[in-house]
C-alpha cells in the first residue's frame, strides 16, 4: 500500500498538472470501489474548478468551486495517471478531463482504493479522519504527542506508530527505517519510551519522510508517480528489507548479526538488534 510519501507525491504531480482547471468531463465506468462511489459524483464534480489540494494521512483531499471536496485513497493497488491515452485502459475506473484537454484516470486493479465527496467545511468531521492523529510533518506532531498518546500502553512500539489514531499516515517502511535512524527496538513497549528518545524518534519520523518525498517515494509493485516515473526512496532503505545484510551503523562489529527480521501485528519488522536499543 502506498505510504505517506508516495501520497504526497501524488498529490503534489497531480497539484501541479490540475490545479486552477476545470473538470469538464467525469467518467465513472465503475462504482463498487472499496466503499461505494456516490450515484450522484459525476453531477457534483463537473463544471467545477479545481482549487486546491490536501493530504490528510493517507489521503489526498481535491477542493472544488463547488464547494465539494474529493476524498481520494490509492488502497493496496490504486495508481493516478496523467495524461492518460483516451483508449480506457485495463482497470481504469474513472476519468477527469479538464478544461484544457488533460485526462487524469484512476486506475486500481484490487479496487481497495475509493473515491467519496465530502463538503469542504466539513472535512474534519468526514469519517476516515475523526479520529486521526496529527500529521507527522505539522506542528502538532511532538515528542510530547508520543509520550501522551503512549501513557499506560504496552503496546510494541512499532505497531503503537502504525496505529493512524496516534500518528496519520505512517506506514510499514517509514516506521521500520524512523526506528532505526532512532535507534529504538520496535519491540519497545510505548509507554517505556523516555522524552529523550521520544524526541530522537520524532525528528527521525520527520527526516525519514522528507527525505522519501525529495526521492518520490519508495517503487514498490504498483505505485509508479502521477507522470509514470518511479520513486527511488527504495535505494536509500537501510533495514527494509535488507534480512541478514550487514548492519549500516556498525559494520564489522562481532556481536552485530546483521539486519533482522519478525512479525508484528501481521507485518514484517526489519530491525538491528545491536544498534536498536529500548529508548
Amino acid at each position: 500500500m502506498p505510504e505517506l510519501p508516495e501520497v504526497e507525491t501524488v498529490m503534489r504531480g497531480m497539484q501541479i498538472a490540475l490545479q486552477d482547471r476545470v473538470i469538464e468531463q467525469t467518467i465513472i465506468r465503475r462504482h463498487d470501489l472499496r466503499w461505494r462511489i456516490p450515484a450522484d459524483f459525476s453531477q457534483q464534480v463537473t463544471g467545477s474548478t479545481i482549487l486546491s489540494f490536501y493530504r490528510r494521512g493517507k489521503y489526498i483531499l481535491i477542493r472544488l468551486s463547488c464547494g465539494q471536496s474529493i476524498v481520494l485513497h490509492l488502497g493496496m493497488s490504486g495508481r493516478v495517471q496523467l495524461d492518460s491515452p483516451k483508449t480506457p485502459q485495463l482497470h481504469e475506473h474513472v476519468v477527469f478531463i479538464t478544461d484544457d484537454g488533460k485526462r487524469c484516470g484512476y486506475i486500481d486493479p484490487r479496487r481497495f482504493g475509493m473515491l467519496d465527496l465530502v463538503p469542504t467545511h466539513e472535512e474534519d468531521t468526514y469519517r476516515a479522519f475523526v479520529k486521526m492523529g496529527p500529521e507527522p510533518l505539522g506542528n502538532q506532531f511532538s515528542p510530547q504527542t508520543l509520550l501522551d498518546a503512549g501513557k499506560g500502553r504496552r503496546t510494541a512500539i512499532k505497531p503503537f506508530l502504525l496505529d493512524q489514531q496516534v500518528v496519520a499516515g505512517l506506514g510499514n517502511i517509514y516506521v521500520c527505517e524512523a526506528l532505526y535512524r532512532a535507534g529504538i527496538a520496535p519491540t519497545m513497549p510505548a509507554c517505556d519510551l523516555k522524552p529523550k528518545a521520544a524526541g530522537t524518534l520524532v525528528r527521525a519520523i520527520r527526516a525519514v519522510l522528507q527525505d522519501a518525498i525529495a526521492a518520490g517515494g519508495s517503487s514498490l509493485k504498483d505505485y509508479v508517480r502521477p507522470e509514470g516515473g518511479l520513486g527511488y526512496f527504495q535505494h536509500a532503505w537501510q533495514v527494509y528489507g535488507k534480512k541478514n545484510q550487514p548492519c549500516p551503523k556498525c559494520p564489522g562489529t562481532p556481536k552485530c548479526a546483521g539486519v533482522q527480521h519478525m512479525t508484528q501485528a501481521g507485518r514484517t519488522t526489519f530491525f538491528c538488534p545491536q544498534h536498536q536499543k529500548n529508548g
